[in-house]
């Protein structure tokens, strides 16, 4: 799922690509793009509790407070605790969510990156790579569960991917793991690498480590700011396999 907007002489690229565990039926992950009221893009990226259907109740219920509250002027981090309380108000503390939020504000010009999730955000600044993996609770099971937070400038040249905790266990059954930092280091040395191929090429690395059978709901958020020829036009592209 591609999206892109523009920031002058920059463009901001989004990406998506996910699948569920082996033998679901349905993901557990939810993930939805808006934009924001002043100005800019949040894509924001829950993971339920379990799988199935019951997981994906509980993260298309966080996910859609959180959008609200975004398309209301509500900052960021006061979205994700307000969406863990209302987690934890609503199934008593019993059930947890990850979530995570990327942030482009076009009035300050930077990301902000918004984390509640054991699993890290990468960043790359052009040769320089870095690991958010500060520790980092789900939402849901205590009340007044704080997100953690970082903002960085909005420049070409910058990366940011974030993912679910299937990407994490990848490899889990078979005794193989996956170094996902690695992987997005040979992508970047590769030139005009669009963000729809780093989170394809992620997604399959984790699928071939897990034997074509995914051990737990995967999603992939990548972003990207480029350069651009000052082009104004906005664009989104979604891609929804529909089985047999």
């Amino acid at each position: 799922t591609p999206t892109c907007i523009r920031m002058r002489d920059m463009e901001v690229q989004i990406a998506v690509s996910k699948i569920n565990k082996y033998a679901s039926s349905e993901s557990g992950d939810t993930v939805e793009v808006i934009e924001r009221p002043n100005g800019g893009l949040s894509v924001v990226l829950a993971d339920g509790q379990s799988s199935g259907r019951g997981a994906k109740f509980i993260s298309t219920l966080v996910v859609r407070k959180v959008i609200t509250l975004l398309s209301e002027g509500v900052r960021d981090g006061a979205a994700a605790r307000a969406a863990s309380d209302y987690l934890y108000t609503e199934r008593k503390g019993k059930v947890s969510s990850t979530l995570n939020v990327f942030s482009v504000d076009l009035q300050t010009g930077t990301l902000v990156i918004t984390r509640n999730n054991p699993a890290p955000v990468l960043l790359a600044y052009g040769d320089q790579m870095r690991i958010l993996g500060e520790e980092s609770a789900p939402i849901g099971l205590y009340r007044d569960t704080r997100p953690w937070i970082s903002e960085i400038p909005v420049e070409a040249g910058l990366t940011a991917v974030m993912f679910t905790d299937g990407m994490v266990h990848a490899g889990s059954r078979t005794g193989e793991t996956l170094d996902v930092l690695t992987v997005l280091q040979g992508l970047l040395d590769e030139e005009a690498c669009a963000p729809e191929m780093i989170a394809d090429a992620l997604l399959d690395m984790a699928l071939r480590i897990d034997h074509g059978r995914p051990v737990d709901d995967i999603s992939v958020v990548v972003l990207r700011v480029t350069n651009n020829e000052a082009e104004l036009i906005r664009r989104m592209s979604v891609r929804l396999p529909i089985p047999d």
